[in-house]
C-alpha cells in the first residue's frame, strides 16, 4: 500500500522518532482477545447483511453508497483485501456497488436511496475507493477515483469547504472533514489534489475554531462547539498536514473534556460518527493521549455490542453502527493507509 502525506504549505514534513514507529507498531497490544471477538462477531453481522449488489440490508438508508463504504472499510481494516481473505468477495462486491454509482460527473450517488446529505456519501464512497485501489491498482477503479476527486476539489466553496451538494454554495465542518481525507486518500494513490485546495480548507477550518478549542457547524454560525464536529475539526487538521501548533492542542484539549464513559452511553447526537473521528483523533495526537482514550471507548462499545453482533444506531441504521464500531475498534491495526500517522 502506498502513503503519502498531504502536506500544506504551512506545515514541514517531519520524520517520526523511534519512539513514534514503536508506537504504532504496538498499536495491536490494545486488541485484547475479547475485543477481538467482538470485531469478529461484527464482521459477522455485516457479512450476513450484504445483498448480492453489495450493498446492505437495513431499515434505513437501504442502497446508501456510504454506508456500503464504510462496511468495506470494516472489512479492509481486517486485512480483507479485495480478493484475499475470508471477506474478500464481500470487499469486491462493496467495490462494484459504488463503481456502479458514479455517474459521468464523477459523482457517487445512488438517485433511489435516502441520504441526509449526498455529499457525506460521495466523500465516504471517494475514500473507500482510495483505499481499495492502493490494495488493488484497477484502471477502472483508478478512472471513477479520479474524477470522483476532481469533483471535490471542483465544488469546494470559496470560504476552502463543502456542504450537502457539489455547488459550492455553502460549507460546514461536517462534510468538510469527509472530502478533506477523501482527497488525502487520492493524494496518496497518485491522484493530484492542489495545494491551495488543502490550504484553503486548513484556512476555513481554523476559522470554524471556537475560543474554547471546539468548532463551530459553519461560519457565520454563533460559536457553539460540540464534540462530534469538534473531532472532526481536529482530524481535518491532521489530514491536511498539520502535525503540531496552538489550534490542535486546542481542539485536543476540548475533546478531552468529553472521555467516553460507560456509564454515559449516549443514543443520538451522532455518537458512532463522533467517535469514529476521536479515535483517530488521538491516534494521531500520539501515545499519551491514545493510552488514556483508546481503552476508555474500547470499553464501552464492547458494553454497547449487541446479541446479533451488531451495534444499534437510531439515526442512521446498525450497519452503519456496527462498520464504525468495527473501524473505531480496529484503528490499532494501522492497516489503513488513511489512518496512519
Amino acid at each position: 500500500m502506498s502513503h503519502c502525506q498531504v502536506a500544506s504549505a504551512q506545515t514541514q514534513t517531519t520524520v517520526p522518532s523511534p519512539n513514534a514507529r514503536s508506537f504504532e507498531a504496538r498499536g495491536h497490544e490494545f486488541i485484547t482477545p475479547e475485543t477481538q471477538k467482538a470485531i469478529d462477531r461484527g464482521l459477522v453481522f455485516l457479512a450476513n447483511r450484504q445483498h448480492d449488489e453489495g450493498w446492505y440490508f437495513a431499515n434505513s438508508y437501504k442502497r446508501n453508497v456510504a454506508v456500503t463504504s464504510l462496511a468495506g472499510m470494516a472489512f479492509l481494516s481486517a486485512g480483507h483485501v479485495p480478493g484475499r481473505g475470508p471477506y474478500g468477495k464481500k470487499v469486491d462486491k462493496s467495490v462494484e456497488y459504488i463503481l456502479s454509482c458514479v455517474s459521468p460527473s464523477g459523482f457517487i450517488k445512488r438517485d433511489d436511496s435516502p441520504e441526509h446529505g449526498p455529499m457525506y456519501g460521495h466523500g465516504f464512497a471517494t475514500l473507500f475507493l482510495a483505499e481499495v485501489y492502493g490494495m488493488s491498482p484497477k484502471p477502472e477503479i483508478r478512472e471513477s477515483l479520479k474524477s470522483a476527486t476532481q469533483l471535490i476539489i471542483n465544488s469546494q466553496n470559496k470560504e476552502g469547504g463543502w456542504r450537502y451538494k457539489p455547488d459550492g454554495r455553502d460549507a460546514d465542518v461536517s462534510v468538510t472533514v469527509c472530502q478533506m481525507m477523501a482527497l488525502r486518500a487520492a493524494r496518496n494513490c497518485g491522484i493530484a489534489v492542489p495545494k491551495t485546495t488543502v490550504d484553503n480548507c486548513v484556512e476555513y477550518v481554523r476559522k470554524c475554531q471556537n475560543a474554547d478549542g471546539g468548532f463551530r457547524y459553519r461560519l457565520g454560525d454563533r460559536p457553539m462547539s460540540e464534540f462530534p464536529r469538534s473531532a472532526a475539526g481536529v482530524v481535518v487538521l491532521y489530514n491536511a498536514g498539520v502535525t503540531d501548533g496552538r489550534d490542535l492542542e486546542r481542539g485536543l484539549g476540548y475533546l478531552l473534556r468529553f472521555p467516553p464513559r460507560q456509564d454515559l452511553i449516549p443514543t443520538n447526537n451522532h455518537y458512532f460518527y463522533g467517535h469514529y473521528y476521536a479515535v483517530q483523533a488521538m491516534w494521531h495526537a500520539g501515545e499519551e493521549n491514545w493510552r488514556q482514550w483508546y481503552p476508555a471507548i474500547r470499553d464501552e462499545l464492547l458494553a454497547r455490542q449487541g446479541p446479533d453482533g451488531g451495534w444499534t444506531d437510531l439515526q442512521i441504521n446498525d450497519v452503519y453502527g456496527t462498520s464504525m464500531a468495527c473501524l473505531i475498534l480496529q484503528m490499532p491495526n494501522n492497516l489503513l493507509p488513511i489512518f496512519q500517522r
